[in-house]
Order: C-alpha cells, then structure tokens, then sequence
C-alpha cells in the first residue's frame, strides 16, 4: 500500500425525506440561489417543488438555469455563469444528476473568475474561488455530489473535458432515494455501469497490487452495484435496492475506491470521452462499449492475475477470459451497448474517434497508449 492523503468535507444527508431540507443548509451561505436542472424530470418526481419550496421557506429567492443536457456542454455553462452574475447568486443549488451536478461546479467556479470558464478545462488557469455549491442528487452514476470534479464538453472543439479543485466539493449534499423511483431503465443501467467504470479504473491500473482494504472496498462496491441493479430491473420501486444503489455510486468515485494504489488511470475515461464529445450518447452506454474490448488489451499487456481476482471475488468466475465475459454478459443483460454499432458509430469513424481521445489520453499524461493502441481497442469494440 502506498502512502496517501484522504481528504472528503462534504456533509451527506442520505434518506427518505431529506430534500425538503435543502433550505435550510443553503441558508447558511447565501440569500440568492441559481436553481440549475435539466430537462425538467425534476417536476415530473416532485424534486422542484421540494426544493423550491424549501428554498422560499427558508428565506432563499432564486434564479432558474435549466435544460443542462446529459452530457453538460461550454456554451450552457457560460449561460449560466452569465446568469448567476447579473443575478449577484452567492449560492449554487443542483438539483439532478452528475451532468446537472458537474455544470453547476463548473458554473460556482466560473462566477468568481473573469477570464473563459473553459480556462479551467484547458489548463490554463487553476480555481481559486468558487460560490457556495449545494446539491440535490436524483441520479446515482457519477459521484459527482461526493468529490471535486466536473467534465464539460466544448461543442465547437469536440472536446470532453475535466476541470477540479478541493473548491468544487459541494457543502451539503442530498441523497433520498426515492427520488430515483422513476428512473428509466436506461438510466438506471447507464448509471450502474458509469458506478462500475469508476471503482475498475483505479483497480486495474495500479501502481501497487497489494492493499488489501481497497480491492476489497472495490469487490464490495461492485457486488452491491450489480444486486442493486438487477433488482431495480426487476422491481423499479425496491427501495433498498435504490439506496443500496445510491450510496454505492456515491462511494464509486469519493477518494475511497482507490487509496494506496499509488496512482493510476483513468484509460476507459479517457476513450469513452470521445465517443460522447463526437456522437452525444450516453456516458454510461458509451463506456460499457470501451470497457470490455479495453479489458482484451489489459490482460495481452499485465496478465490475467487482476482480472482472475475481480472476476472471482464479483461474479464468482476463475479466469480472465470468463471475468471478461461476465462483465458483457451483464451489460448486456441490463440493456447496455457492447459494440460500436448498437450506438450506429461506424467503424470507419474509428481514426477519427482515436485523434479526440489522444487529445486527452496527453492532457492526462497515460502512458503507453498510442495511436495504434487505441485504435485497436476501440476497432475490438466494433
């Protein structure tokens, strides 16, 4: 195990119930919220009227930013940081999902600085002052309401980006599982496998193969997002399945999932951010596409000792071709994309979709994957 610092301050209030008190922990910080959602399934599940409700009670007027898409784009985000400006908000609220969650982060960062919020994605400037954030989470998938990143995507430059700071962690963040209830089966399956990618990234690129406690955390945390999920499928409105599922998406990607590992990562990420920068799909779809053929190349290059203990200790499986296996069967038994046709992307495209994941494959600084490797990774997935 190698040394590491852990570092999480965000205040999660988890439960049935727990969205009406919304106003009062924003109340603590601010008098002015920018209210951010997406395509309006919050009014649909009764999460609006929740939380503006609250908001109202406690004191809080607020400005309205909608229509965030799933994967959240530049020019919205400059809308809203427009917005919360002329409208002086010292307080962000999310209400939705990572997307919803990852914009109003890039938002809160973007009020406070005078140059391009796109500034943050690039490189080019560092966060250093950010407007109070508040969430409330209606999608388990990203962990975006537990740690301090967020992606974006630029529309003109087709590129996926990510930008963070330990400013973005959000204040307070809401997680009643009831509010995921209504969740298409799409989304309930894009989500899991987004949970999963999370926990894998860290796992199979490690530096350092021995820390006992942190492959088991990633076992568990696989083992709850696959129950969870299959249960889900078979009854939408199982509500241990759906908290059991909330908090294990939270735990996916909240510093936790891959301490002492030394570094690592984030390869599958990395490809799959070009595939919905380029074609729009679903995150979640898009990496269940990535992952498998990026396991054919893991176990040809570092052997199948990862894959044989993953494989064994999550779907019970002894080798890696059958681990490999378990993980397609299961997206596809969920609904999810495996091949690159299922989504209509040609394989034609495929130069194409290797020259925008380089892009950030460099950005990120992972080693050993070149033109010719991610070509052939993604040419397995066609």
């Amino acid at each position: 195990m190698q040394n590491f610092t852990f570092y999480n301050p965000v205040k999660i209030i988890f439960g049935r119930d727990t969205v009406s008190k919304i106003g009062r922990e924003a109340a603590k910080a601010g008098k002015k919220a920018l209210l951010v959602y997406g395509g309006g399934s919050v009014k649909r599940n009764g999460v609006y009227e929740t939380v503006t409700g609250s908001l109202s009670k406690n004191g809080i007027t607020f400005i309205e930013h909608s229509g965030v898409k799933p994967n959240p784009v530049l020019t919205h985000t400059r809308e809203g940081i427009k917005k919360a400006r002329e409208n002086n908000c010292d307080v962000i609220i999310a209400a939705g999902g990572g997307s919803v969650i990852d914009e109003s982060k890039a938002i809160a960062a973007g009020v406070k600085y005078r140059g391009d919020v796109w500034d943050f994605f690039t490189g080019k400037a560092a966060i250093k002052d950010a407007v109070a954030l508040f969430t409330v989470l209606t999608i388990p998938a990203t962990g975006s309401e537990m740690n301090s990143g967020c992606v974006v995507t630029n529309e003109e430059t087709k590129q996926k980006y990510n930008a963070g700071s330990q400013l973005l962690f959000p204040r307070i963040s809401i997680l009643d599982p009831e509010t995921t209830m209504s969740l298409p089966q799409a989304q309930t399956a894009n989500g899991a496998v987004d949970a999963l990618a999370h926990v894998i990234e860290g796992y199979f690129t490690t530096k350092d193969p021995d820390v006992i406690m942190t492959d088991e955390l990633v076992h568990a945390i696989a083992r709850s997002v696959i129950t969870c999920t299959d249960r889900i499928l078979a009854d939408p409105e199982d509500y241990g399945a759906r908290a059991s599922m909330m908090w294990s998406a939270t735990l996916a990607l909240n510093g936790l999932q891959a301490l002492g590992y030394g570094g690592g990562s984030f390869i599958n990420h990395a490809i799959e951010h070009s595939l919905s920068a380029l074609y729009d799909i679903a995150h979640g779809a898009g990496l269940a596409i990535v992952m498998p053929a990026w396991f054919k190349y893991h176990l040809k290059t570092d052997g199948p000792g990862r894959l044989i203990k993953f494989g064994n200790a999550v779907f019970g499986v002894k080798s890696a071709e059958e681990t490999i296996d378990a993980f397609e069967n299961w997206f596809k038994k969920i609904g999810a994309p495996v091949r690159l046709p299922e989504v209509k992307i040609p394989a034609a495209d495929i130069p194409k979709i290797t020259e925008n994941a380089l892009g950030l494959i460099n950005r990120w600084e992972i080693a050993g994957y070149d033109r010719k490797t991610v070509e052939g990774i993604l040419r397995t997935a066609a």
